[in-house]
């Protein structure tokens, strides 16, 4: 009488494939085969473990087998099959393909399963198919754009230099405005988040104001000098030039990092900064702001304390606003830049490259 393979599960093996039996979108083929190593770990028999699950003897002694030889990856993946793939089929998988990167529908600015697959006359099911084989998704796109500085090079490389080897007895600091900050009350109360359900707003609201941030980060230790003015003029600026001056030891150098918007150079600006020698202004390219790290710091504070923000006042907003930078200053271990020049020049390049390829619309 032949004796059924022994499983033996580790914690990890176990946890893993409770797991794959219970997850709503794990393959239906996937929960199958974890429950039958389960319930084999457990000493079952296959005639058993068939008539429970409603399968068939030899589907429970394959997979009981492969996992003895193979462990979990062996679940994963089925074993090739024989024979070779229809040949009406593989040519309008090369069709799906062909027109989801090549073609547009007529009128429309991507295709979607059903309106690929009139056009094709397939069926929506294969056309979703293909897309996920080939890892297509035209209803997503990514937004870029690629400086046309023309001194890009000579800009990247000094403010890369700054972040990876900053000047000693200097502060390096990335400075910017974040204007419009809407003071935002909504109409009706939140609901509150329970298992099952997410948090809510109300999609409409009502406005109470804006105000700009202005703000300055030092790379090194993480640490944020802000304030909230009504306006973004130059006048603003210099007062916020001012405060990082007294906000600073004064025996050391700035180095500060800013976009090319036009009141960073304003006349008056200028000639504040010939009183002040200890201030050096660094511009990066034009069209670069991932270049200034207080822009992924304006993100932070956008995603954890303004959007789902509810504001009565712009004095309200600027009050969390401050709380926020007090809390930030008390738990941050600064920013690291790890990028070099000479690696983002190499993508922009063969960025450029794809882009003079690609026939413009």
């Amino acid at each position: 009488m032949r004796v059924a393979t022994e499983i033996k599960l580790t914690d990890r093996d176990r946890m893993t494939l409770t797991r794959w039996s219970r997850g709503r979108s794990t393959p239906s083929r996937l929960v199958l085969r974890a429950k039958i190593v389960l319930l084999s770990a457990e000493g079952q028999m296959n005639k058993d473990i068939a008539r429970e699950l409603g399968t068939l003897k030899k589907t429970v002694a394959l997979w009981r087998n492969r996992f003895a030889q193979q462990g979990l990856a062996g679940l994963e993946k089925d074993a090739p099959r024989s024979g070779r793939m229809p040949k009406a089929r593989a040519a309008a998988a090369r069709k799906i393909v062909e027109a989801t990167t090549q073609e547009r529908p007529a009128h429309a600015t991507h295709w979607s399963t059903r309106s690929l697959a009139k056009h094709l006359g397939v069926s929506a099911t294969m056309v979703q198919r293909v897309w996920k084989t080939n890892q297509l998704q035209p209803h997503r796109i990514k937004t870029f754009k690629l400086s046309n500085d023309k001194h890009f090079a000579e800009k990247l490389v000094d403010v890369v230099g700054l972040y990876l080897s900053p000047p000693e007895h200097a502060i390096v600091l990335c400075v910017d405005e974040k204007t419009q900050i809407q003071a935002l009350d909504r109409t009706q109360k939140s609901l509150p988040i329970y298992p099952g359900r997410c948090g809510t707003l109300t999609h409409d609201y009502k406005r109470n104001g804006t105000t700009t941030l202005f703000a300055a980060l030092n790379v090194l230790e993480g640490l944020v000098i802000g304030t909230c003015m009504a306006r973004h003029r130059h006048q603003e600026w210099i007062k916020f030039l001012a405060q990082i001056d007294a906000s600073t030891p004064p025996d050391v150098d700035l180095h500060l990092i800013a976009d090319n918007y036009a009141t960073h150079k304003h006349p008056k600006v200028q000639r504040w900064l010939q009183r002040h020698p200890r201030f050096h202004m660094h511009f990066i390219p034009t069209s670069s702001s991932w270049l200034n790290l207080v822009e992924r710091w304006f993100r932070d504070l956008t995603q954890q304390r303004i959007r789902r923000g509810v504001f009565h006042s712009v004095e309200q907003l600027q009050a969390a606003i401050m709380e926020y930078i007090e809390h930030h200053n008390d738990t941050t271990e600064g920013y690291t830049w790890t990028a070099k020049a000479a690696h983002i020049l190499e993508k922009v390049r063969r960025a450029r490259e794809v882009l003079n390829k690609t026939p413009s619309e």
